[in-house]
């Protein structure tokens, strides 16, 4: 097997898996190259399945291009051969001979003989020409589905849906949240991963490298959460010594952010894969919480908390720059149901805070079903619960994410000089 082969054999099947089976790209990652691989082949093979779902639209046009017909519904494995020899030759800088010599290679061992003279004929056309068609192409527009370009326009206008679209074109940073001390601390951790303070405190470092192999892994310093991702707790305000219900917690970013702050925290999850993956989580961390396995839709605890913190099951199109997959995976089909959802565990959680305590709602959604329109129809149904708006100075940097209602709203295109953020919508509520 030439190099690089095995790597190419392992994105052709995240692709199969994808496509054919709707399975998300990293559960695919973990289920069919785990240690199978190299370092340098996984990372290879799963930049080459990423960089392809990233510009699918403008890959697929592109081959369109050269293809005298449209490859019939059945074949699957050719046209993802395909797509993956055109990311290399136009988007990867792979040198020519071996992403067309490599590719055709492929189609021979994926069983696919017969179409091995089409994918070299359409490879070698784009060795030619596809870095200056590409160049001429919306890409915004051409990688992002119609359902989602059509609901960010409406919601956000045009500029801002070609904005968002834009983010998603890019591998995103990684971010992290350090587990104790003040922004000392930080500053310290930040020096010591070659990283940068953002203005909300996380920190920020180009991706690259090895999570488990970075400074202050083993000793359970700190870890990774999008820099959005990190707000939902900090709308609780001192949570020190308080009663904190997170519900849907894994993987438990936010759980961990609440005990590192001093909370006493129940830890609600339905799954019990995730919720051992939280506990593992906080073992690493030192840090401690109650873990429930139990359905947050209808599990109650003894007696009200302090607060309680929803970030609900969503679509996640806030978080396209770290799942590439999500958009050719999901339709607005699922939208209604997802609502239906987010509406049944809000309305759980309500039940679970005492009168004067906060509830804090949060979906890494940019979809309104999914944010503002739950909301409503809570606080139609909750005459008990207010809108407790979010002041500018409550964290510094988030004063362009606060919304006339005093919710929150980050957008992948926010913050383009620091690399942005996940998308996330968020409302904080007061029980009467």
């Amino acid at each position: 097997m030439t190099e690089g082969a095995a790597a190419r054999r392992a994105a052709l099947a995240l692709l199969d898996d994808i496509f054919a089976r709707n399975v998300p790209l990293d559960e695919s990652m973990a289920a069919r190259i785990g240690g199978a691989l190299e370092q340098r082949d996984r990372a290879f093979a799963r930049n080459l399945a990423a960089t392809t779902l990233r510009r699918l639209g403008q890959i697929d046009a592109l081959i369109a291009a050269h293809v005298p017909r449209p490859l019939p519904a059945s074949a699957h494995t050719a046209r993802n051969i395909l797509r993956l020899g055109a990311a290399q030759l136009v988007f990867l800088e792979t040198p020519p001979h071996a992403a067309v010599n490599e590719t055709v290679a492929l189609a021979g061992a994926r069983g696919v003989e017969r179409l091995k003279g089409l994918v070299n004929a359409v490879l070698r056309r784009l060795a030619r020409d596809g870095k200056a068609r590409a160049q001429a192409q919306d890409a915004p527009r051409l990688n992002t589905p119609a359902w989602l370009w059509q609901s960010w326009s409406a919601a956000y206008g045009e500029d801002t849906a070609r904005r968002i679209a834009e983010a998603h074109l890019g591998e995103p940073p990684l971010d992290f949240s350090v587990r104790s001390g003040g922004r000392g601390e930080a500053e310290a951790w930040a020096a010591r991963l070659d990283a940068a303070v953002l203005p909300t405190g996380s920190l920020r470092r180009r991706a690259g490298g090895l999570v488990a192999e970075l400074p202050g892994y083993a000793e359970g310093a700190w870890w990774i959460q999008d820099a959005a991702a990190a707000l939902p707790v900090r709308l609780l305000g001192d949570v020190g010594g308080k009663r904190v219900i997170d519900l849907c917690a894994a993987p438990g970013g936010k759980t961990a952010q609440l005990a590192a702050n001093g909370a006493r925290v129940i830890a609600v999850e339905q799954s019990p894969p995730r919720l051992q993956r939280l506990g593992e989580n906080l073992a690493r961390l030192k840090l401690a919480a109650e873990l429930v396995p139990a359905d947050a839709a209808t599990w109650r605890p003894p007696e009200p908390a302090d607060a309680a913190l929803l970030d609900a099951p969503c679509s996640a199109t806030g978080t396209i720059r770290r799942h590439p997959d999500l958009p050719w995976r999901k339709s607005a089909k699922g939208l209604p149901a997802l609502a239906a959802a987010q509406d049944r565990l809000l309305a759980n959680a309500a039940a679970l805070v005492k009168p004067g305590g906060r509830l804090v709602y949060a979906v890494c959604s940019l979809q309104l079903e999914e944010g503002p329109a739950v909301i409503a129809r809570f606080l139609a149904a909750h005459a008990h619960y207010a809108h407790e708006p979010v002041a500018p100075a409550e964290i510094p940097g988030v004063a362009a994410f606060i919304l006339s209602d005093g919710t929150l709203r980050t957008l992948p295109c926010h913050w383009p000089e620091l690399g942005g953020l996940d998308g996330f919508y968020i409302a904080r509520l007061r029980r009467r």
